[in-house]
């Protein structure tokens, strides 16, 4: 897709899709290869993607996983902002995301903490990380959307819908409502594990090129998930060739942004894709 994003000032061309490294600064997330707390594990995991050939440092401070305890707003504000400064000082020109459902936190990352990107996956507050119905967190929607729209930053809109019909739906009505706001660069997320079952996942997978129509990029985050694990067995360790498997698919369905644990792959499916469409070897 021709399409460009703006990190404060910079344009991000996308008509080659990009790799989005992951950076957990927590205990808990679901693959231990990704969890980073300590100064010197955080500068290694950052210059470790850029080396790898990532153009985004996705940071986050809880975990999504099924079963994860809340974390206090107090406590992912203490982890953002660490890790935020080591990531800034190791990687100044890199495009950092961050990963929150969180208004409050996400503004102070963009403003305060050098973040460029809200990676919300929370669909705009319908759900958190637990995933608590939208009747029950009013006062945090659709507070995200505004945060965006004030400040302009590029917003990865994460769907919690099970089927490609009312994920649809549900990202028009939001983009609409984003737009309103004056939010400038929207990226869908197909949300790969969010609100879908195994077969939900890959009936989704398998239509996916049909988000194309609304003209943005797509972000695809399938890294190690249990959707490859359960279909194969195994375990999240053991799922770096299924997770190939699925990038190399999504980058062929049109995807724009690949986020994964295991950037070195990501970047060699890139290259193989880009080679096999233009022709050349």
């Amino acid at each position: 897709m021709e399409y460009t994003i703006n990190i404060k000032g910079r344009l991000m061309d996308l008509s080659t899709p990009q790799v989005m490294g992951i950076l957990n600064v927590t205990p808990d997330s679901f693959y231990s290869g990704s969890r980073k707390q300590t100064e010197m594990e955080i500068a290694q995991r950052a210059n470790q993607i850029i080396e790898e050939g990532g153009s985004i440092i996705d940071v986050g401070a809880f975990s999504t996983r099924p079963g994860a305890d809340e974390v206090s707003e107090e406590e992912e504000g203490r982890r953002l902002k660490f890790a935020l400064d080591i990531v800034r000082r190791e990687q100044p020109d890199a495009a950092v995301s961050v990963d929150t459902y969180r208004p409050t936190l996400a503004r102070k990352c963009i403003e305060e903490w050098g973040a460029d990107i809200i990676n919300d996956v929370s669909e705009g507050g319908i759900t958190g990380i637990t995933f608590v119905p939208l009747e029950q967190r009013q006062e945090e929607y659709p507070e995200m959307f505004r945060v965006v729209g004030e400040l302009k930053v590029p917003y990865i809109l994460l769907s919690v819908q099970p089927t490609l019909e009312a994920m649809m739906k549900g990202f028009a009505k939001e983009v609409q409502q984003l737009r309103d706001l004056g939010a400038k660069d929207i990226i869908l997320d197909p949300g790969f594990g969010f609100g879908k079952n195994l077969i939900q996942n890959y009936q989704i997978y398998n239509e996916m090129e049909k988000l194309n129509v609304m003209e943005l990029p797509v972000l695809v985050g399938i890294s190690r998930k249990t959707m490859i694990y359960k279909l194969l067995g195994g375990d999240a360790t053991t799922s770096l060739n299924g997770t190939s498997v699925l990038d190399t698919i999504a980058l062929m369905k049109g995807a724009s942004i690949l986020r994964v644990h295991d950037v070195k792959e990501a970047a060699e499916a890139v290259k193989i894709v880009e080679a096999m469409k233009e022709g050349r070897t």
